[in-house]
């Protein structure tokens, strides 16, 4: 879910931010995300699960919400960080495995 922030303390307006729901082989399934990361352009990369193949890895969302893409895993993704000397490095922790790609977007960075 997502809020409006309104003054200093209150909330507003929630709404979902993003369904984890997904057209596969002809029927709609739906996982759930574990661990979340944002970039360096507000998309938010979440670990997800507990469907199979096709759905297990990791699910890109823009912004708005959109889904923009997916890393397919062979297992359940548990968490996920970016990391390296330019954050561009994704690390993907599976059930059993550990996983480590190169993407073309740098991992947010809090100064």
């Amino acid at each position: 879910k997502v809020w409006d922030v309104v003054g200093e303390a209150t909330l507003a307006n929630d709404r979902e931010f993003a369904s984890m729901e997904l057209a596969l082989n002809g029927e709609t399934v739906a996982g759930f995300a574990d661990g979340i990361r944002c970039d360096a352009d507000g998309n938010i990369w979440a670990s997800a699960g507990w469907v199979g193949d096709g759905y297990d890895g990791v699910h890109i969302f823009a912004p708005d919400g959109t889904r923009i893409g997916q890393i397919h895993l062979p297992e359940i993704c548990g968490n996920l960080c970016f990391g390296g000397t330019k954050r561009n490095r994704l690390f993907m922790a599976g059930s059993q495995s550990l996983y480590a790609v190169y993407v073309e977007i740098t991992g947010a960075h809090i100064t």
